[in-house]
């Protein structure tokens, strides 16, 4: 409990953010695309750049982040209504500052609470909104009835695949399906393991165009990770692979990547009591 209460005692003595934190849902059409992955070193790299960071595994049934950090978390989102913990008790401490909350496999029942542990919930959460600058929200592959009310509530979605076809297929129908459900979010597409700069830069162009043709939405092509033997030697360390080695192919492509993101995605964030207002009411009309 001592290494705990140090994790909390760092999180409420940093300097607060400015503002609420901007609500990033980072999704995949199908599983095994390294999804997960991306979501770490993402929050890493916008955390070396300054910026307060949480992320919050909600890959239901999946969850692996503590795992890719080496981490055994003791809590999980399901620990505030099951044991009437607080916010601050599971928030976890990750590499170069983030924070982390784990999802657990009982999140799946959420959609079950009652309106009293639903309430407690959402008003739990409303307060780590002004700690940080992002809230990272690592969703499952494809959209069930517990993640959809998330993604669509966020405030941007980042979209990860392969350039094998039946990961753009899935990943395409991910878009689709968030398109057809809120036509203005903001959708950003990223390659995972691209094998080379021509089939990274070709996917994007591809994803671009067939979005374009079919659903009249504009992609925001943020950019591709190249395959990278060094991703694969962080994962089995359990060392996020920005960490591990800073100067490999990956690395500087996140570093990239994280670059372009705060460019080109300066607007003013919905915030995260807003994210959450609007789930619970998204919620609230389904069970109705």
């Amino acid at each position: 409990m001592n290494d705990q209460a140090e994790n909390l005692r760092r999180i409420m003595d940093a300097p607060k953010a400015k503002a609420e934190a901007k609500v990033i849902a980072v999704v995949s059409g199908k599983g095994g695309v390294g999804k997960s992955n991306i979501s770490l070193n993402f929050a890493i790299s916008l955390s070396k750049k300054g910026y307060r960071v949480a992320i919050i595994d909600l890959d239901i049934g999946m969850a692996n982040v503590d795992i890719l950090m080496g981490l055994s978390p003791r809590y999980h989102i399901m620990n505030l209504l099951d044991s009437e913990l607080s916010i601050w008790d599971i928030i976890e401490q990750g590499p170069e500052g983030i924070a982390y909350i784990g999802g657990g496999s009982g999140f799946s029942k959420f959609v079950e609470l009652d309106d009293r542990k639903m309430e407690r919930f959402f008003s739990q959460f409303e307060l780590i909104g002004q700690h940080f600058d992002y809230i990272i929200l690592d969703m499952g592959a494809g959209a069930t009835k517990d993640s959809i009310q998330f993604i669509l509530a966020a405030d941007d979605v980042l979209v990860v695949t392969t350039p094998e076809p039946p990961a753009m297929t899935d990943a395409y129908a991910m878009v689709k399906y968030i398109y057809l459900n809120e036509g203005q979010m903001p959708l950003h597409i990223i390659v995972n393991r691209a094998d080379s700069d021509k089939e990274g830069k070709r996917t994007l162009a591809s994803f671009q165009r067939v979005a374009s043709q079919f659903l009249q939405k504009e992609l925001n092509p943020l950019g591709y990770i190249p395959s990278d033997p060094a991703v694969q030697k962080a994962v089995k360390a359990q060392v996020p692979f920005v960490l591990y080695k800073k100067e490999a192919k990956a690395s500087l492509a996140m570093e990239k990547l994280t670059a372009l993101y705060l460019g080109e995605t300066a607007k003013k964030a919905v915030g995260f009591s807003q994210l959450l207002s609007k789930v619970k009411h998204l919620f609230k009309e389904k069970q109705g």
